[in-house]
């Protein structure tokens, strides 16, 4: 099943909570300061991802609810900041990973989902028509450095260089350490988005090498609106990385920013023909966002999808 963005219930974050199976369906259990325990029922067949973040317990019987549902369970840390792991259901349809490792393999397809990523982040870019990859890193590079020195100029900095060095790590200037610390936020938000929409982090368009790849692409598409403002507003810092990740979690009730990731990761991997990026109006009436998996289908080089259960010895069919 994929997610619903325009379900308002599509992703659900808990923490400091046990999670279990009684008698009426899956609840949390909440600890009050008066030694009372509330419940909480989890609307599993309305979830298509559940968070579980710091402090929370889950049984297997309340795991094996989620399952039946078609919900997929991560991992987070605090704020859905982090993605540690991530489990999936047997009812999530391949579909989205089938159009990832299509376009990921074709060179041609390949080359045109970066150039589409590097429109999704500069709107108003102009690129020719013959771009290779080569010249697409270089216009981000001007790119890139010309936003630095707006920001730089807004919060009067002086010449600012982006400097990310994990082994002079208390050396660096607030700005970097923020930014870093921030980015680290973005990535587990984009990896939980990634995971419940059963893509591989790893298989990514412009980064390679690292089981991150594509939670580093898509991460980039909204680092000028999140984290880049955010670092430089932490300039005068004294404690830059733990402001940058208290704040980066207090504008995400503001950013939605797991609905943005979906229908954008939707947009990127659905043909340009097929597909028209969704609105904060969706409607019920669109059915290309959600899918349920009924039947195991059977894969053909020439006739495509074929349906299983099926006998194709000559003459039995």
């Amino acid at each position: 099943m994929l997610p619903r963005v325009a379900d308002s219930l599509s992703f659900l974050y808990l923490d400091m909570v046990r999670v279990v199976q009684d008698d009426t369906g899956v609840c949390a259990q909440i600890k009050t300061d008066e030694n009372r325990t509330d419940l909480v029922y989890v609307p599993t067949a309305a979830l298509s991802c559940l968070l579980l973040g710091p402090g929370v317990s889950i049984t297997t019987p309340a795991l094996a609810t989620l399952a039946r549902h078609g919900t997929s369970v991560v991992c987070v840390g605090a704020g859905g900041i982090r993605a540690y792991a991530g489990i999936l259901p047997d009812s999530l349809t391949t579909h989205w990973l089938e159009q990832q490792v299509a376009t990921w393999a074709d060179p041609t397809k390949r080359l045109e989902i970066a150039v589409r990523m590097y429109q999704m982040r500069f709107k108003d870019a102009d690129i020719p028509e013959s771009v290779n990859l080569d010249k697409l890193r270089g216009m981000e590079g001007q790119r890139m450095k010309a936003f630095y020195k707006i920001l730089a100029q807004q919060h009067g900095i002086g010449r600012f260089r982006r400097n990310y060095r994990p082994d002079q790590w208390d050396t660096q200037d607030p700005v970097n350490l923020a930014l870093s610390a921030a980015n680290t936020c973005l990535y587990g938000i984009v990896h939980a988005a990634l995971l419940a929409l059963g893509l591989s982090p790893a298989l990514g368009y412009v980064h390679a090498g690292t089981q991150h790849a594509f939670v580093y692409d898509i991460a980039d598409l909204y680092k000028a609106d999140t984290t880049l403002p955010l670092a430089f507003a932490l300039h005068n810092s004294d404690n830059p990385e733990q402001e940058a990740r208290r704040r980066f979690r207090e504008d995400l009730r503001l950013l939605r920013l797991l609905p943005r990731i979906i229908r954008d990761v939707q947009s990127l991997l659905s043909p340009p023909h097929t597909h028209t990026a969704a609105t904060d109006d969706d409607t019920d009436d669109e059915t290309s966002e959600r899918h349920d998996v009924r039947m195991v289908h059977l894969w053909d080089p020439q006739t495509g999808v074929l349906p299983a259960g099926v006998n194709y010895a000559n003459g039995d069919r």
